[in-house]
């Protein structure tokens, strides 16, 4: 048997930490940014980050307390805000229409992100305004037993037994639940919600003959079309239960919780997920401008005294010891890739938001009726990087439009945002509720050729009801 050593030269592509990173910084939100850099500055004594002050009025960087932009050092400005805070509330009345925006210069993005309140929250400090204090616990139980529509999720029996209460005290203080939350809120099933309502609207005003018959005992044939059925068991006319039905249609709602029909004013429960913006886009003198935030609140830099000490080390490495020169130069370099990291992702964020803005002009200026089929790859193309870079630097971010609203990247490469919103304009307008295949007809007049399929799954993807069901 003969041994011998054979080789062979073998081309293989391999990943470097450093890339690793590079790719990891870019995916990265700005908040999520944030809490990396919060971490390495724990980690790397070299680090150092410096929070820029803005100016409460513009936005703009503050430079030895005076905003260069609006000329005015920082007790001026606190003067014209509280001067301005106090013209506004002088002068306020409560807006019919959604207020028009100031369209000024700059501004900080972050003065639009508001704090949420949960339903739940809202509720307990009215419950417990009007039940005992000894009721307490089981008014928080009961709201905390409330599903995302408003139902209550579990019978009065078990969390009676789960509380140590009776169930007729426990139906008590459901009652004053119901009361005191939007109507409907609280019920137990769908024809305890609606009778809800019906209550309500009959205390307010006019309710049309049949309405609390069909409700509490023929819901269902009401489901099922079978109006006929329902005028000869109530011996009435077939016109009668259908002026119910649109009365029902109109004024009543199966998720009181989430719309505001006949309830007081309130607003969905589902949870509102607030955004800090990634990228602005503003317009100043008529031209369309980018700036990536993170370069407006922060700076990296490395630490002056690692500096020196790097320094030093170059010059008489003899100095330190063997530790000392490998501490150094490994939180040194440490350093300097992070930075570097950093700065490159909002360079490569930067000319991908400033392509997009010059291929999706008219979307930015005029709304989704001017949105231009776009893709990941065409955008590559246009800047000259790989696909993967495109979609891990707009993944999970959010731009700011100059009319302050806020979207994510991946409405720039959904066509179909056009056409969900002519869909929606057609719903809208609709005298009788159309069916799928009529709206798509709707479309191709329009010059709009969509599948009746296609149709449905953007009516679902709006949160539209389908035709028997409006």
């Amino acid at each position: 048997m003969e041994m011998s050593h054979d080789f062979t030269q073998e081309m293989t592509v391999r990943v470097s930490p450093s890339l690793i990173e590079a790719n990891h910084i870019l995916s990265l939100s700005l908040a999520e940014l944030r809490q990396t850099i919060s971490g390495e500055i724990h980690q790397n004594p070299a680090l150092e980050v410096l929070d820029f002050e803005t100016c409460r009025v513009c936005g703009e960087v503050m430079q030895q307390g005076r905003c260069v932009h609006c000329s005015k050092d920082e007790h001026d400005t606190q003067e014209s805000v509280r001067d301005e805070l106090e013209f506004l509330y002088e002068n306020y009345s409560a807006p019919t229409q959604p207020s028009t925006i100031v369209e000024d210069d700059d501004f900080d993005p972050m003065s639009l992100v508001a704090s949420e309140i949960r339903m739940q929250d809202s509720l307990r400090a009215d419950l417990h305004a009007v039940v005992p204090t000894e009721d307490a616990p089981l008014a928080d139980y009961l709201i905390e037993s409330l599903d995302d529509s408003g139902y209550l999720k579990y019978p009065i029996d078990s969390i009676a037994d789960e509380m140590g209460s009776t169930p007729e005290r426990t139906e008590w203080v459901l009652k004053r639940l119901q009361e005191v939350a939007p109507v409907g809120v609280g019920a137990r099933d769908l024809r305890e919600c609606l009778l809800l309502q019906v209550d309500y609207l009959e205390r307010e005003g006019q309710v049309p003959e049949f309405v609390r018959e069909i409700v509490s005992n023929y819901l269902d044939e009401l489901g099922a079309h079978k109006y006929g059925y329902i005028a000869r068991q109530l011996h009435t006319s077939p016109e009668a239960v259908s002026e119910a039905r649109m009365f029902i249609k109109e004024h009543l709602t199966p998720f009181p919780s989430q719309d505001g029909g006949t309830s007081r004013t309130w607003r969905s429960p589902s949870r509102s997920v607030f955004v800090a913006p990634d990228v602005l886009i503003t317009e100043k003198e008529g031209a369309l401008q980018v700036e990536v935030m993170e370069g407006r609140q922060f700076e990296l830099r490395l630490s002056p005294s690692y500096l020196r000490i790097a320094t030093q080390l170059e010059v008489n490495p003899g100095s330190f010891s063997e530790d000392e020169r490998r501490h150094i130069r490994e939180y040194v370099s440490r350093t300097k890739l992070f930075i570097s990291n950093v700065n490159q992702r909002r360079k490569t964020i930067h000319k991908i938001a400033t392509c997009l803005m010059d291929l999706q002009e008219g979307f930015i200026r005029n709304g989704v009726r001017h949105l231009k089929p776009l893709t990941r790859a065409m955008l590559a193309d246009h800047i000259g990087v790989h696909e993967s870079t495109v979609s891990r630097a707009t993944a999970g971010k959010f731009v700011m439009l100059p009319c302050r609203k806020v979207i994510p990247f991946s409405d720039f490469f959904t066509a179909s945002l056009s056409v969900k919103d002519v869909i929606k304009e057609i719903i809208t307008k609709e005298n009788q509720a159309l069916t799928d295949r009529q709206i798509g007809d709707r479309l191709r007049e329009r010059g709009i050729r969509v599948a009746r399929r296609t149709v449905a799954k953007y009516r679902a993807e709006l949160g539209i009801l389908p035709s028997t069901l409006r």
